[in-house]
């Protein structure tokens, strides 16, 4: 089976090709920033470019059975315009260029950050979509261009992943690993008794690669760790494996929200409205769906997620690239960074 890949060079791209390859499938991965694993070199097609041009989209779905849809804009890139146009936009070129090869499916890796802010859990997939923020907007818009793509022919799945994290996930969980190492005290908004569940990569990859071929065609399916603590639970065991000093230092959630958003709006904080509307409130989403569906099981539990993240960042702090806007290289912590003078 040959997979085209949108986003191949991000986190969960690069986890999918190397799960992919390791199959037997032949996979295509199409981005604007390089692989970067050697490990690849000649086993995957790699092509660099954009998936809101139609010259690029068409080059990756060329004889493709089944693409994958990565691609797309985090909320640190701060423009609703510049996320917008990736997650929406290149979604629609991307799959147009699918449909026009004729690729027998297209999954679409959303977020469940199309559920915003909700007061009942978990989560089932037909609860309201009503995201937050810039990010949160465009994965719903996405969603719905991918049920017209559907009508008009194109085998369509949706996957809403949780927070994902694994070996080479940097981001905002960059921050937190470097605060736990120095043995600062980690602020966490509210008192962490909430339920914030994640999800581990190669959990994720399972997910989807059994996606390709199920019976799912027309499904929205949430993925999310099956076994999850309290935020403070899983910090706390984190911290505890780190042989760290750490210690959690609760704050005010609602003073916490006024001024990251004044932060946020500045362009002075590394932390967009999704994460700071959410990180204090409980955050699960039922996952039987995909487990009836998929015969899928997650296999780490929040805390062994963040352990292993946390073990693999250590092996390889030496060797981290500059602050980016990706999920693979660390976050520049901006105003946060003053908090390391008094944590």
């Amino acid at each position: 089976m040959l997979v085209a890949i949108s986003g191949g060079a991000g986190f969960f791209g690069l986890h999918l090709a190397r799960r992919l390859v390791a199959e037997g499938h032949a996979v295509r991965t199409l981005d604007l920033a390089r692989l970067a694993d050697p490990g690849l070199d000649g086993r995957v097609e790699e092509l660099r470019g954009d998936v809101r041009f139609a010259v690029d989209a068409r080059r990756l779905v060329a004889g493709a059975d089944v693409l994958v849809h990565a691609a797309a804009a985090l909320p640190i890139q701060q423009s609703g315009a510049a996320i917008r146009s990736v997650n929406v936009d290149g979604m629609a070129v991307t799959f147009a260029g699918a449909l026009e090869a004729g690729v027998r499916r297209a999954v679409l890796i959303s977020s469940t950050a199309v559920y915003g802010v909700p007061e009942r859990h978990p989560i089932d997939e037909d609860d309201p979509l009503v995201g937050v923020g810039h990010y949160g907007a465009s994965k719903i818009e996405a969603e719905r261009l991918c049920a017209a793509f559907a009508r008009r022919g194109l085998e369509t799945v949706i996957v809403r992943p949780k927070t994902f994290v694994g070996p080479e996930r940097l981001g905002v969980f960059e921050i937190l690993f470097d605060w736990i190492r120095e043995g600062r005290r980690i602020p966490i908004l509210g008192d962490g008794r909430n339920r914030y569940q994640l999800l581990a990569v190669e959990d994720l990859c399972d997910a989807v690669v059994r996606c390709l071929d199920a019976p799912v065609a027309g499904e929205a399916l949430n993925v999310g760790a099956g076994r999850f603590g309290t935020v403070r639970d899983d910090l706390e065991a984190l911290v505890e494996h780190a042989g760290s000093a750490s210690r959690l230092r609760p704050v005010p959630a609602r003073p916490a929200e006024l001024a990251l958003r004044g932060l946020e709006l500045a362009r002075l904080s590394p932390l967009a409205e999704w994460h700071y509307r959410t990180a204090h409130r409980d955050s699960f989403v039922s996952i039987d769906k995909a487990r009836r569906l998929l015969g899928w099981e997650p296999r780490l539990s929040n805390a062994e997620t963040l352990v292993q993240t946390y073990d693999w960042y250590l092996a390889h702090r030496g060797d981290l690239r500059a602050a980016g806007v990706t999920h693979r290289v660390p976050w520049d912590q901006r105003a946060l960074g003053l908090l390391r003078r008094v944590a």
